[in-house]
This record gives C-alpha cells, structure tokens and sequence, in this order.
C-alpha cells in the first residue's frame, strides 16, 4: 500500500521546503513550467524519469533519495546499492584501505552513513581500546562510543567543544539527507552527560576544533585535527554514502609523542 509520504508529490514538496525553494524557484532550475510542477506535486500530472532527474538536481538528492523518488513514481532506480566488500567495489575497498593505511601511525577510519564503522586502522582502532565492550558490538557506531560516558568521552578534554561540534555535524547532516536514523542518534547524542578528561589545557590556541585527548598510559595530551574524504564521483549508493576520516596531529608535541612511540 502507498502511503501519502510514499508520493512523488509529498517528495518533491517535503524536498522543496527543506531546501527552502519556491514552487518558481525549482520549476525555473529544472527548466519546467510553473504549473507543470505543481500538477506532478498535486497528482494531477505524471512525471517522466527524465524530469524527475531534473528536479532532483537544483534539489540536491542524496543518491538513496533520488531512488526513492524514482519508485515512488514507478520507476527503477537508477543507482546500485552494492555491498562495501562486493566484487564490484574491489577498486573502492582498495582505495579506501591505501589511504587508511597509509595514514598510520596516525589514526583514519571509514564510517557509512549512519556513522558506523567500516573499516579502521591500529591506530584508531587503539582509541577505542578500554572503553565498555558494549559500545564495541557490530555496528560499531563511532559518534556513540567517542560521547557516550562508558565510551571515549572520559578521555576527551575539550568535551563540551568537541560535542559541540559533532552534534552540529551530524544535525547538518541529517537536515541534509532527511535520515531518520540521523536524528534519532542526534537525540540520544545530545541527552548525554558531560564529563571531562583530566590533562593540562592546550598553550595555544588551535586553528580548528581538535579533539584533544589524555593517553591512558602517558597521561599527555595528545590534540588532533581531522580532514573528511568521500568519492565526489560516486553512482553507487554505498560508495557515495561512506566518508573517511583522518586525524592529522593539532601539534608539534602530539607529533612527535606518537612518531617516537611507533617509530
């Protein structure tokens, strides 16, 4: 049975308020007549794959939305959903693999969309090392073991800045996608408590948000800054949806404690 949410029209007008566009705004990217747009909104017009792809683009569509507006029209979609470890992503895996790797002795991880991880390695993989078996069952969801006061949170310094940040990250993304899941692990995120680590405050100012932790055998600080990598080229709804994350050192001290610990 399709529901009302399931239409194209609820769709396009549910995609249009939150990219806040006019009914002229959308018609006049997607080079369609005012009133055509608003009869497919209405049900009152059938609308063809082709100006359905055309309407999602000023409209920003994740991939997983474009499907999805695509069956509620009665269409295929258009972009696979293949497994991350599927014959068909061996190139991806490998890339992704190259670059975490290739990272050490710094630590990088891969997440999906749901901030679950994919793949890690030693080094992050370390950073989840003493934190409750719990929060360590597949998925592993990364935000909920770095905030979660059983999890990494102890352990952070800056906890209320880095919280801070990660909630609005992940808020603007779930605006973004329109993820349920998205908003519900921002609900649980945000009721957490807050503690504090127990480590000297940074000498100097950061360039951007560190996270900043206490090692748990040194007792040093250790303050990171992250970039974030996804495959800007992506069809393939799993690809398009997995984002790698790297910590690069936040300075010379935090530097040269890891680099002369592991090498």
């Amino acid at each position: 049975m399709v529901t009302r949410s399931d239409t194209v029209g609820h769709l396009l007008r549910d995609w249009r308020g939150r990219r806040r566009l006019s009914q002229f705004d959308l018609a006049g990217e997607a080079n369609v007549s005012t009133r055509h747009l608003s009869f497919v909104e209405s049900g009152r017009a059938a609308p063809s794959r082709e100006l359905l792809m055309r309407l999602a683009d000023p409209l920003a569509l994740p991939l997983r939305e474009r499907n999805r507006l695509l069956l509620a029209a009665g269409f295929a979609p258009i972009h696979d959903e293949r497994a991350i470890d599927a014959p068909d992503m061996a190139a991806a895996l490998t890339a992704v693999e190259a670059v975490l790797h290739g990272h050490s002795p710094f630590p990088a991880l891969a997440v999906d969309r749901h901030w679950n991880l994919v793949l890690a390695n030693d080094a992050a993989s370390a950073l989840l090392d003493g934190i409750d078996p719990g929060l360590l069952t597949p998925p592993i969801n990364v935000l909920r073991a770095s905030l979660h006061p059983k999890g990494l949170a102890p352990a952070i310094i800056n906890l209320a800045e880095w919280r801070h940040h990660l909630l609005a990250r992940l808020r603007d993304t779930a605006d973004r996608t329109a993820d349920p899941v998205l908003f519900a692990l921002h609900d649980e995120l945000r009721a957490f408590p807050i503690s504090a680590g127990r480590c000297p405050p940074s000498p100097t100012p950061p360039i951007a948000v560190p996270l900043t932790l206490c090692d748990p055998v040194t007792k040093r600080r250790l303050s990171f800054i992250s970039t974030t990598t996804v495959f800007g080229t992506a069809t393939d709804v799993t690809l398009a949806e997995l984002t790698l994350e790297c910590f690069y050192p936040a300075d010379e001290t935090t530097r040269r404690s890891i680099l002369g610990r592991d090498g």
